[in-house]
Formats: C-alpha cells, sequence, structure tokens
C-alpha cells in the first residue's frame, strides 16, 4: 500500500507512537524537497540532492538522490529533515547504490546537531560492511560493536550495487540497534551525544545513492 508523505499518529500499548514516511512523490522532479536542509561535513564540491524518477523503486515513481561525484574522499554530503528532533527513536530508508569510484555509501543520520556533530550509520556496497560512527567536532571515529574488541570495524555484509535495500537503527539512551533488510546486526553502545537532535541522509565522496520512504518514529 501506497503511503501518504507523512503518516500521522500510531497508536500502542505503552502510549503515543508517532511515525513518519516521507515517499518523495508529491515533490517535482530535480527539486528538492520542502522541510530538507542539504550540508556537508568537510571541504570538496558542493553536494546535489534532487528528487529523481526511478521506476525500480518499490513506491513509485520518486526518489530522493544525492547525485554530486566529487572525489574528495573526506567530503560527507548530508540531507537533514528538519520537521522533528529526537532524542530516541528509529530511523528507515530504503537505498539504492548508482554509482561511485572512491566510495558507494548509503548512510542514516541522527541526534545530528550541525555538520561537525552527530551520529551515522552507513551501508557501503564496495566494502560490503555497515559500520556506525560518530562525528564529533568534524571528526569521523567508527564505534566499536558491543561485545567485539575496541579497533572492530562495524560487521561485514553483502551490500548489493543497484538494488534496493532497507537500512535501520534504533536509537535509546546510549544503546544504538543496527538492522539490515529487516535482520539485525549489531549493537552499539556510546554516550557522546545523548540529547535530542535531527535525523537525515548521508554520503561520501563520490557515492551516487538513490533513497526513499524514510521513516522516522519516536516514542
Amino acid at each position: 500500500m501506497k503511503h501518504s508523505p507523512l503518516i500521522a499518529i500510531l497508536l500502542s500499548a505503552t502510549g503515543v507512537c508517532s511515525a513518519k514516511v516521507i515517499n518523495f512523490d508529491d515533490v517535482r522532479p530535480g527539486a528538492t524537497p520542502a522541510g530538507w536542509t542539504v550540508a556537508m561535513t568537510h571541504n570538496g564540491g558542493a553536494p546535489k540532492w534532487e528528487v529523481r524518477i526511478d521506476e525500480s523503486v518499490p513506491s513509485k515513481p520518486h526518489v530522493f538522490a544525492q547525485v554530486s561525484n566529487d572525489t574528495t574522499a573526506g567530503r560527507f554530503p548530508l540531507a537533514i529533515w528538519d520537521k522533528v528532533s529526537l532524542q530516541d527513536g528509529t530511523v528507515t530508508v530504503r537505498f539504492k547504490t548508482i554509482s561511485g569510484n572512491v566510495d558507494q555509501g548509503a548512510g542514516l543520520v541522527w541526534r545530528y546537531r550541525d555538520p561537525g556533530n552527530y551520529y551515522i550509520v552507513r551501508a557501503n556496497a564496495l566494502e560490503n560492511n555497515v559500520v556506525l560512527y560518530k562525528v564529533e567536532n568534524g571528526e569521523r571515529r567508527s564505534l566499536a560493536p558491543k561485545g567485539s574488541a575496541s579497533k572492530t570495524y562495524g560487521v561485514k555484509h553483502d551490500v548489493p550495487k543497484q538494488t534496493w535495500s532497507m537500512l535501520s537503527v534504533s536509537f535509546h539512551g546510549m544503546l544504538f540497534t543496527v538492522s539490515f533488510d529487516g535482520h539485525k546486526l549489531f549493537d552499539v553502545e556510546d554516550s557522546t551525544f545523548t540529547g535530542a537532535g535531527k535525523t537525515g541522509l548521508w554520503t561520501k565522496a563520490d557515492s551516487v545513492i538513490y533513497f526513499d520512504d524514510f521513516q522516522v518514529e519516536s516514542k
């Protein structure tokens, strides 16, 4: 069933759970959706986010795409959703990698304060792994999965190229749970950013990525 741009309030046994799904289908191709702010961590060519048509997407026909392909390795294009600031909740998105020689990374951002301070989990189709990071004062640092050695770099996982996949993170206090295509991959614990922040989308370097069905659930 096709969702409206914003699905409002769902009731649960424990209280009110607000869930919003954005599928971009009411936005003109070539435009940036209202309510989104384009930003970037570090220097390099400017990011370019726009709505495009892709008939392969599960909820046809529009997607939100990051299409700039500057090869600067340390640049992180961001699209931040301005409507809600969350302390605890779940963020989910469908994504498809299109191209990228330096990187093919698709990510979710939460507890975002500014372009230099936020959490991000990304799936990389060149490295076939999923890694959770914190970006603090502009420095990105990977956070090891709970129960693993401190230097462990995420988890190895197949991330298919040019195929629609789903990435999700739930965050409650210091605990973050990462899932891929509906299956839990790992937990991370960290207390750097404990307050509420915005959510959004992330790419790296020359990654051209299509996103759709961006869902934010607060509780």
